[in-house]
């Protein structure tokens, strides 16, 4: 029997004699084919040597405005800021090769900082003001490039590591001599502070770092050496954890000003230390290669070059070659307006109702920007809260729902009530968007076709399914009821949360409505923005939500701990109680035990077949319901240089971090005068802007 045969059998046998839904119920088939898009964009294949090393070189260079803080006595010589073996880029593997210093890249986004305590859950907005912040200790962007043989996190500010021989420890060496961008020396003490007062610290929610199950169960970490600290797992080798080192899991904040603010060391509550450091906050201290030094409300954020920064290229010109980023606090729809425009600089396309107009404008030949399509990385999905044991305090109501999520017959008849072929032609007409089944992503690494299950839409079959489940319209409304004994008969109600902050995720939760209204299902549309929405989420106060998926089902490798709840707070769509209790469904059960072996083996063709499970596992039981798959394009100002090649907007990181900003840079002849503090530099501690030479 195959595996569609099987799944079908299965649900002929629930709840209803065979005989009775075999004429109604539709058995699961293979994936429908995507369509033929031959505007997406190929990479450069190189190894990870190929990128960069750690070396001293003979002498470095910095642009001639700094060097007069230098001569002003404000600032120690370039040799002095770096590390005795900086990282270096290699300018062969750049695509226009070496640099110029100058200019500004303009971003536009939606989103609105909270602060700069990312490691205590303030949201920067997004947009890539993080990724020119923070550093962490491995590096994942740009491994979209990297050959498959040669695949693993690239080292940042781990510059290199060992695992013992039975591979219960793994010894981090730091890069040695760096400095935060206040001249402070950045060493293990920076991690211990993390490890102990965030990761470690229950009252600690973080925005999108780790948490106490990240590197699994049990896991210590302590200071080794100065520039050191040792991992102990309690099973051997688990080598994901590379990737969980990388953004936004394990980027370190600077504890010689933090550690005084936590409440650990001070009086402060959490709420206090979570904001200690508001947008308005100048010159925060960060590794990245840009420092905040203006903010205005509503407005816009403006990042310096940071003078400590520890990456130069291999003709010794310390990085980044950019002066400035701005970040225009506008919406995410207005980025991609004014990226074709040239009133910005920089959008990643992934409004899919906004693509042909884009394109179109683009193909302008006096257009100012160009567009490059990557894979169908970019899905949405419907989640469900499968927590039936007290998370988030259900009401009576809450309650019945997520008893009715953990059925699969329930399920069942949700995905099949989904008409995505709709779906995807409600955001975008052509050939941009595929039907997909949930969980991992067709043509990436480990997904495979053999082991997805598809349920087709069929409203006939999707009541059969809810039939089964015990649903019928016993008060003749056009609506299902519940049985009688659960809340009297009532109405199934469901409140679907999505993101007020993008028309898509919109557009699909409407979509969402519409569809299970045609299948009796009365859903109910809460949209949030952004935070409130992941603070909602986070309350465990939600019945369904739209979302866009994560790395997790892209890459796999990069956090494979958010794939099923094998902690207590891994899987979002299923947290524990607040006594730490996970009810898991059988077959989630069977996931977590997937996933904890898929983490804990190095072999390829082992975690290859364990993913293959996971995804039957994932797909069969409808664990999520997908919505559409489709690409996104990058939209950069035709001026950059250095863009790599078919970098995708989201894949291990965003492509903020894909196309490696430090090394983008605008000749000489093409440099615009953007540059709103030309001349200055972020300041010492305490200052409130930016410093300026004699």
């Amino acid at each position: 029997m195959n595996l569609f045969t099987r799944v079908a059998s299965a649900a002929l046998l629930v709840g209803m004699a065979p005989g009775v839904l075999s004429a109604q119920m539709v058995g699961a088939t293979s994936v429908p084919p995507a369509p033929a898009f031959d505007a997406q964009g190929e990479p450069v294949f190189v190894n990870r040597a190929d990128v960069f090393e750690y070396r001293a070189l003979d002498s470095y260079s910095e642009p001639d405005f700094v060097s007069a803080f230098v001569a002003a006595g404000k600032l120690p010589p370039v040799a002095e800021r770096l590390p005795a073996e900086p990282l270096v880029y290699s300018t062969a593997n750049m695509p226009d090769g070496a640099g110029v210093y100058g200019d500004t890249m303009r971003h536009v986004i939606g989103g609105r900082p909270e602060g700069w305590n990312y490691i205590a859950g303030n949201s920067q907005g997004w947009g890539g003001i993080d990724i020119g912040m923070y550093e962490c200790l491995t590096r994942t962007g740009p491994l979209f490039m990297i050959n498959s043989e040669d695949l693993a996190p690239m080292p940042n500010l781990a510059k290199g590591w060992e695992w013992s021989e039975d591979g219960m420890q793994l010894v981090v060496n730091l890069i040695e001599g760096a400095k935060w961008s206040d001249g402070d020396p950045f060493d293990a003490d920076d991690l211990v502070f993390y490890w102990d007062h965030h990761v470690m610290d229950p009252e600690i929610t973080p925005l999108n770092g780790a948490s106490q199950d990240t590197f699994g169960p049990g896991t210590t970490m302590a200071k080794t050496g100065e520039f050191q600290v040792t991992f102990t797992f309690t099973t051997p080798r688990p080598e994901a954890v590379l990737y969980s080192m990388a953004y936004g899991t394990f980027c370190p904040g600077p504890s010689h000003i933090m550690a005084p603010l936590h409440p650990a060391n001070s009086e402060n509550s959490y709420e206090d230390y979570r904001n200690a450091f508001p947008p308005d906050y100048m010159n925060f201290p960060v590794m990245g290669a840009w420092v905040p030094v203006e903010y205005r409300s509503d407005d816009i954020v403006v990042l310096r070059r940071n003078p400590y920064y520890w990456k130069v290229d291999d003709t010794g010109q310390q990085l980044p070659y950019l002066n400035e980023m701005h970040y225009r606090l506008s919406t995410w729809a207005d980025r991609d307006v004014q990226a074709v425009a040239g009133t910005g600089d920089f959008s990643n396309l992934e409004q899919a109702e906004n693509y042909v107009e884009s394109l179109r404008r683009a193909a302008d030949a006096d257009s100012p920007a160009r567009l490059a399509f990557g894979p169908r990385t970019i899905g949405y999905s419907m989640y469900m809260n499968y927590s039936a044991n007290g998370w988030g305090e259900p009401d009576e109501r809450r309650q019945a729902i997520r008893e009715l999520n953990r059925n699969a017959d329930f399920r069942m008849g949700v995905t099949q009530a989904v008409d995505r072929v709709r779906m995807g032609e409600s955001l975008v007409k052509g050939p941009f968007t595929a039907q997909y089944p949930g969980g991992i992503y067709a043509g990436t690494s480990f997904y495979d076709e053999g082991s997805t299950v598809f349920y087709p839409y069929s409203l006939e079959s999707a009541a059969a399914h809810f039939a089964a489940a015990g649903l019928a319209d016993t008060d003749g409304d056009g609506f299902l009821n519940h049985p009688a004994d659960v809340l009297g008969g009532a109405n199934v109600q469901i409140t679907l949360l999505a993101n007020t902050d993008y028309s898509t995720d919109g557009n699909l939760a409407e979509g969402v409505v519409a569809m299970m209204e045609e299948a009796g299902i009365q859903v109910v549309l809460n949209m949030l923005s952004g935070n409130d929405l992941d603070a909602t989420r986070d309350s465990g106060r939600y019945d369904w939500m739209v979302r866009r998926n994560s790395s997790e089902y892209i890459t796999v490798l990069q956090r494979p701990t958010d794939l099923a709840p094998v902690g207590p707070q891994t899987a979002w769509m299923h947290m524990a109680n607040d006594a730490g209790e996970i009810d898991l469904m059988d077959f989630e059960a069977e996931m977590v035990d997937t996933v904890n072996a898929f983490i804990a083996t190095n072999d390829p063709e082992e975690r290859a077949e364990l993913m293959k499970t996971y995804q039957r596992l994932h797909t069969e039981n409808v664990y999520s319901v997908g919505l559409t798959a489709y690409p996104g394009a990058l939209i950069i100002n035709k001026r950059f240089s250095n863009i790599p090649p078919g970098a995708p907007i989201f894949m291990y990181n965003w492509a903020e971090d894909n196309i490696i900003r430090e090394r983008v840079f605008v000749a000489a002849d093409a440099q615009a005068d953007h540059e709103l503090h030309p001349g200055t530099l972020p300041g010492a501690p305490g200052s409130v802007g930016p410093m300026m030479a004699n």
